[in-house]
């Protein structure tokens, strides 16, 4: 995709990937990359850093062939958030989308 992903939007997209399950950094990263694929993977843990330290999410570590991953889980603090990310989106979606068809008009 062409248009660049800020930092609210990293927040929407890797929460509304962990809403659904928990899920490991790499596995997040690629589902991200979906939306921006020129996203570098090292891009995605500073983010779950904050959240992390934002209390929006909690990490754990699970054994998988013979390796631990770092999962991360959504708190429910993370769920508000996630809650006014998407209102927020949806509004920001409903604008562009008028002002791209030539519904808004001043």
């Amino acid at each position: 995709m062409t248009f660049p992903l800020n930092a609210p939007m990293f927040d929407l997209l890797v929460l509304s990937v962990i809403v659904e399950e928990d899920a490991y950094g790499y596995q997040i990263s690629q589902i991200i990359k979906q939306a921006s694929a020129s996203t570098k993977d090292s891009t995605l843990y500073p983010i779950l850093k904050r959240l992390q330290e934002s209390h929006f999410v909690e990490a754990y570590d699970q054994q998988f062939q013979g390796r631990n991953r770092k999962y991360y889980t959504i708190t429910d603090t993370g769920k508000q958030y996630l809650k006014e990310l998407v209102k927020e989106w949806e509004r920001y979606r409903t604008v562009i989308d008028d002002i791209v068809k030539g519904g808004i008009l001043q």
